[in-house]
């Protein structure tokens, strides 16, 4: 019966859809969405294009929504201007262009003054890129400040630039200065949607900027649109800050390629971010914590005692309360990453020694607070494992 039914020929259920009271109109509707929207083993589709490559895999895709996150001042910034120099010069830091070609930039800009965003595209962008002022092909660049215009109205003027530059590469800085309200989720799901359009239509990767929620240990997305453009970007990345100049750049989310290793860089006293190894990120975070220090101390080099919520003193030994500091820095069941992990325990702790880092999750190892793995990469992966009654109701 079950082979009858799906061997029924198509105008046949087209007739018995006139039957049951489908219009003409409705009709044609019907044959516009078979023609358009139906999808089958043999239906041939654009293939997908990506913009960048970090970390050996394809990254920020064409036709699709990138969510870039942090909490305030935590590197959003540079690392969009590290996106926007590579379209540039094929490559930056650790991250690839992948077309060979230029990439045509648009930077809708809708929370900074006129002024620190012309600073940011003199004296960060355009020195990234590698090409003198005066060389600079604007034509390439084309960049709006609109925190002038009416909120109502950024997403529209949005969509006419898009239409008129049509650019490779969208950077919306930021998506919440688009609705009045992030918790209205109705305005939430119609601006994610026509975002969504508008790059689809353009064959364009739109990256919407968005702060995480304020408190500390609370790293979603701010507000109902934030949640949307997590449910609806292809990928999602997080910006994180350790210090006054070292910052990390990882992957969150993704619908296709995992990036598991976060890229870490730090920035120099032009202001312009540089890779580096661990080691020189240790030996940055040690100078930039004596520098402040340095101004809480009334310029005495003496460091600042490490924070007694998770360390405590015994002689001349620290004693470190690893599974409070690992349940504050952790989200239970989520893999962290060795050298993302030991950033976390500097920023808690204050403990800037590479050797107490080390010492630490050697001990919350041992006591059991955490499980340790090595993933197909070859890199150690940290697990704050979820509680027993979590664990329990579990599929496996």
């Amino acid at each position: 019966m079950t082979e009858q039914k799906n061997s029924v020929p198509l105008h046949l259920i087209r007739e018995e859809l006139c039957l049951a009271g489908i219009s003409s109109e409705q009709e044609q509707r019907l044959h516009q969405l078979e023609a358009r929207r139906r999808i089958t083993p043999q239906t041939r589709l654009r293939p997908m294009e990506f913009l960048f490559r970090l970390g050996g895999s394809p990254c920020f895709a064409r036709g699709e929504l990138t969510g870039l996150s942090g909490k305030a001042k935590s590197g959003k910034t540079f690392v969009s201007s590290i996106l926007m120099a590579l379209c540039f010069r094929s490559q930056l830091l650790s991250v690839e262009r992948i077309e060979q070609k230029r990439l045509h930039v648009l930077w809708y800009d809708t929370e900074q003054s006129e002024e620190s965003t012309q600073d940011i595209l003199r004296n960060r962008i355009i020195p990234l890129t590698g090409i003198a002022e005066e060389q600079f092909p604007n034509e390439l660049m084309d960049v709006f400040n609109v925190r002038g215009e009416a909120m109502a109205d950024r997403i529209g003027i949005l969509e006419l630039f898009v239409l008129r530059y049509q650019p490779d590469l969208v950077v919306l800085d930021g998506i919440r200065d688009l609705v009045a309200d992030i918790n209205d989720g109705v305005v939430a799901q119609d601006t994610i949607e026509r975002l969504m359009r508008l790059a689809s239509d353009n064959h364009c990767a739109i990256v919407c900027v968005l702060h995480q929620n304020k408190s500390q240990e609370d790293r979603n997305l701010r507000g109902w649109i934030g949640t949307e453009l997590k449910n609806k970007a292809f990928e999602v990345y997080e910006c994180s800050k350790s210090s006054e100049r070292i910052f990390t750049w990882a992957q969150t989310d993704t619908r296709k390629y995992d990036i598991p290793t976060a890229l870490q860089f730090a920035v120099n006293e032009e202001g312009l971010p540089y890779l580096c190894t661990h080691e020189e990120l240790v030996e940055a975070q040690f100078r930039s914590q004596q520098k402040m220090a340095a101004k809480m101390q009334q310029g005495t080099n003496k460091l600042p005692d490490m924070n007694p919520k998770y360390v405590r003193k015994e002689g001349r030994k620290y004693v470190f309360d690893v599974k409070q500091l690992f349940a504050d820095i952790m989200t239970p069941g989520q893999p962290y990453q060795q050298d993302t992990l030991k950033t976390q325990i500097y920023d808690a702790t204050n403990a800037i020694k590479p050797k107490l880092h080390d010492e630490i999750l050697q001990k919350a190892v041992d006591e059991k607070v955490l499980l340790c793995v090595t993933n197909p990469f070859g890199k150690k992966e940290y697990l704050l494992p979820l509680p027993e009654p979590v664990q329990q109701n579990l599929p496996f």
